[in-house]
């Protein structure tokens, strides 16, 4: 914590190049200015500057994305529009396989899956990871569902077959169509982590298994023209990323997803999403700074500005 906070003080008197790395600050909802955080410090105490040239070769998650182009925009003073092309994320699995294989110098990310910690242990390679924010597992079916909450048992049953019809959660006479992730997705590792904890999810059909998140969505959504569908995500991209529109989700043991019951973990399946480096990182290495800072107070205040479930308990604008 000492070496986040460090150089705080420097930070206020340097605001020359505070103002050559952080953009204007963008209108808020009601058109008034929403304070950017501050860039970060170097171990010296001095201001970092970073460029294009030092900038971190960054990876990680789809709905982390967003967050990347918000500290790209930051660092850069440049608007999120054109540091674009800097957040080519390459979804979660890859992107670790992209830290293991050298071509990533920083991940925003959710869990690795078995595979890459296998590939992890195999290589000897030794990262650093830190939680940086909590993110919720949520259940998502189309609004016209009646089905308003369900227990993490009868979302397990649901996905072993055991539960097959809307009728037996209270709803209407109508099939269940419970749709799944591709095995590399973020989303499934979750899945198989917090919900099934080693019960063999039962084999899908192939029109079942979609391999993005927003491909799930309109999946749910439209099936069939009916609310018969279910699936799965997690809360930040289905709720602050606005991709659940025409679907709801589903509270868990009768608690809704909120920042309030994610924080507090009242609400039963919440994960970290990660910042992770080599290990080796040297402290004045671009990627270093740019963890710790992260995990520090300005980089949680960016965190929460951007929707996600901050791990310091931080006002954001």
């Amino acid at each position: 914590m000492k070496r986040q906070l460090a150089g705080l003080a420097a930070l206020f008197m340097s605001l020359g190049l505070l103002a050559a790395c952080t953009p204007a600050a963008a209108p808020g909802p009601e058109g008034t200015p929403t304070p950017t955080p501050a860039a970060p410090p170097a171990p010296t105490g001095e201001v970092f500057t970073f460029t294009r040239e030092n900038l971190p070769r960054l990876d990680g998650s789809t709905s982390t994305a967003p967050l990347a182009e918000a500290v790209c925009s930051v660092l850069l003073g440049e608007s999120r529009e054109d540091v674009a092309d800097l957040v080519a994320f390459s979804k979660t699995t890859t992107a670790y396989y992209n830290l293991l294989n050298g071509h990533a110098d920083l991940l925003i990310v959710g869990e690795a899956n078995p595979d890459v910690l296998a590939a992890k242990e195999r290589d000897g390679f030794a990262w650093e990871r830190q939680p940086f924010a909590t993110d919720a597992f949520v259940f998502v079916v189309n609004e016209d569902n009646p089905v308003s909450s369900i227990t993490v048992e009868e979302a397990r049953k649901i996905y072993t077959g055991e539960i097959t019809n809307w009728s037996e959660l209270g709803g209407e006479d109508r099939e269940i169509i419970p749709f799944q992730r591709n095995r590399d997705a973020g989303s499934q590792t979750l899945m198989e982590k917090l919900v099934m904890q080693g019960t063999p999810m039962m084999e899908a059909p192939t029109d079942y298994i979609v391999s993005t998140m927003g491909q799930l969505m309109e999946a749910v959504k439209n099936y069939d023209g009916s609310p018969g569908a279910i699936g799965y995500s997690v809360y930040y991209y289905a709720e602050e990323m606005r991709m659940a529109q025409g679907l709801k989700l589903l509270a868990l043991e009768g608690v809704e997803p909120n920042p309030d019951t994610i924080r507090s973990e009242e609400y039963p399946l919440v994960n970290p999403k990660y910042v992770v480096i080599p290990a080796d990182a040297a402290e004045d290495a671009p990627n270093r700074i740019l963890f710790d800072w992260l995990l520090g107070e300005e980089g949680q205040r960016l965190v929460a500005q951007e929707g996600y479930v901050s791990i310091l308990e931080v006002d954001a604008p």
